[in-house]
C-alpha cells in the first residue's frame, strides 16, 4: 500500500466541514476508549498551509480489531486490515474516515508496498512516511501539532525533505519520486538536494509502478495551477524520460516547442480538466496516434482518451474562427469538449477567436444546432441505395443547411437530385 493512497471511494462525496467534524469525532471516540489518536499526513500539512484538506486520515495505537470493535462492524470496512487500515463510515453526506494503526514497515521487495508491517508507536509511524511535510500529526482535541520529523519547520521554510535517507524512501516505493515532484510544484517548495540527486539516480526505476498509480499522480500534477512547474521538475530530475518521453526535447526545435507548451500550461485556469491539461502538455510533441498511445500507456478511461485525442486533432482549429464557414465551426462548438477547446484557444493567445465563439454559442439552440433537413430514410425514398456516397451526401446536405444554402427538406432533395444528374452527366 502506498503512502497516501486511497482504497475506498464513496458514492457521495463528503462535505469538507462535515468530514472535519466527523474526523474529530472519530479521534474523540478513540481517546475516550483509552487509545492514542491523531489526524495524520496530508490533512495536517494542508491545514498548516492554509488549505482546506480534501479528506482526513486518523492514526492510532488501536489495532484494526479494536477499531472495528469500538465503532461496530456495520460502520467499518476492513479495506486494508493487513496494513492496519480500517474505514469508519459516517453519515452519507460525510463519507468515511480511514483509521490506520501506527506501524513500521518491513522491506519493500517489489518497490511498491511493504512485505509486512508491525504495529508500533506514533514516532515510529512518522519515521516510515515519505516526506517530513507528510509526517505530521495533529490533535484536534487539544489543538496541537505533534512533529517527530521536523516537518513543521520545513513547511515554514518551504522545503521538501525526505524522512531519513531519500534513496531508502524511494527504494521502498518508487512512486514517491513522482510525488516529490508533485508536492514541490503544487506547494511551491524547494526540493532538498538529497532528494533531487536520489531521483536523478533512480528515475528509470519508476517503470515498476503500475500505470494506474502513475496516471493518478500525473492527473493531480497537471490539473493544479502550478502544472508548468511540475513539467519543468519532471524534465530536470529525469523523470520525464521514463514517464512521458514525448515531451523531452531532442533538439532546438523541440526545445522551443516545450517552452511554448509550458507558457500555455501556465495560462490554463486553476484548476482545469485533466484531458485539457494533458493535451496542452503534449501538443506539438505528438500527433493523434501518439496521444492515443500515451493514454493507453496510462490506461486512461475511454472518455478521457477520446477527449485528449480530439483536442490534439483540433488544437489550431479555432485560430481564425471568425472567418470559418459555419458548417466547419458549428461541429466544434457543439461538441462535448467545446469548452476545453475554447479554454485552450484563450490560453494560446487567440482571445478574439474565443470571444467570437462564445458569442455564437449564446445564440438560440435551434440556430446553433438545427434539426437535419433530411435523413437516411429520405435518401432511400429517393431511390439512392446505401453505399460509399450515402454518408457523404448526408454530410454535404448538413453543411449546406448550416451555411444556409438550403432551408427546407424540398430544397435538400432538389439538391440531391441535381447532384445525381451531374454525376450521370459526368459518367462516361
Amino acid at each position: 500500500m502506498s503512502n497516501g493512497g486511497k482504497t475506498l471511494t464513496m458514492q457521495i462525496m463528503p462535505t469538507s466541514e462535515g468530514q472535519r467534524r466527523f474526523a474529530a469525532e472519530v479521534v474523540g471516540r478513540l481517546r475516550e476508549a483509552g487509545f492514542e489518536a491523531y489526524w495524520a499526513g496530508g490533512c495536517v500539512r494542508d491545514q498548516l498551509l492554509g488549505r482546506t484538506p480534501k479528506d482526513y486520515d486518523v492514526a492510532t495505537n488501536a489495532t484494526p480489531d479494536q477499531v472495528r470493535q469500538l465503532f461496530g462492524r456495520r460502520r467499518t470496512l476492513a479495506i486494508g486490515a493487513a496494513f492496519g487500515v480500517i474505514a469508519v463510515l459516517g453519515p452519507k453526506t460525510v463519507g468515511a474516515v480511514e483509521v490506520t494503526t501506527f506501524r513500521r514497515d518491513a522491506a519493500y521487495s517489489d518497490g511498491r508496498h511493504p512485505d509486512s508491517v508491525a504495529f508500533s508507536s506514533a514516532e515510529e509511524d512518522a519515521s516510515r512516511r515519505d516526506f517530513t511535510i507528510n509526517g505530521l500529526f495533529y490533535d484536534p482535541i487539544e489543538d496541537r501539532v505533534i512533529d517527530y520529523v521536523g516537518g513543521r519547520r520545513d513547511l515554514a521554510d518551504r522545503r521538501l525533505r525526505a524522512i531519513g535517507e531519500a534513496d531508502e524512501r524511494f527504494a521502498e516505493d518508487k512512486l514517491r519520486m513522482l510525488r516529490a515532484v508533485r508536492f514541490a510544484a503544487t506547494f511551491q517548495l524547494t526540493v532538498d538536494e538529497d532528494v533531487v540527486r536520489a531521483i536523478e539516480r533512480m528515475a528509470g526505476e519508476i517503470r515498476v509502478v503500475s500505470p494506474e498509480r502513475i496516471a493518478m499522480e500525473m492527473r493531480r500534477l497537471l490539473v493544479d495551477g502550478h502544472r508548468a512547474d511540475g513539467v519543468r521538475l519532471l524534465l530536470e530530475t529525469g523523470l520525464a524520460e521514463p514517464l512521458l518521453p514525448e515531451i523531452v526535447p531532442r533538439d532546438s526545435l523541440t526545445q522551443e516547442r516545450l517552452e511554448k507548451s509550458r507558457a500555455v500550461l501556465t495560462r490554463l485556469p486553476d484548476p482545469c480538466g485533466f484531458p485539457l491539461a494533458l493535451a496542452a502538455a503534449l501538443y506539438g510533441a505528438v500527433d493523434p496516434p501518439g496521444a492515443l498511445a500515451v493514454c493507453r500507456r496510462w490506461r486512461l478511461s475511454n472518455k478521457e482518451t477520446d477527449r485528449v485525442v480530439w483536442l490534439i486533432e483540433r488544437g489550431d482549429a479555432l485560430r481564425e474562427a471568425a472567418t470559418m464557414r459555419w458548417s466547419a465551426l458549428q461541429p466544434l462548438l457543439t461538441d462535448v469538449a467545446a469548452d476545453d477547446l475554447l479554454t485552450w484557444t484563450e490560453a494560446r493567445g487567440w482571445s478574439e477567436s474565443a470571444v467570437y465563439c462564445r458569442e455564437q454559442m449564446e445564440r438560440r439552440r435551434d440556430r446553433i444546432d438545427p434539426s437535419p433537413l433530411v435523413t437516411g430514410d429520405d435518401l432511400l425514398a429517393e431511390g439512392i441505395p446505401p453505399g460509399p456516397q450515402f454518408k457523404g451526401w448526408l454530410q454535404r446536405l448538413r453543411d449546406a443547411q448550416l451555411d444556409e444554402e438550403i432551408g427546407s427538406t424540398d430544397d435538400a432533395l432538389q439538391l440531391v437530385r441535381r447532384w445525381r444528374a451531374e454525376e450521370s452527366h459526368e459518367a462516361p
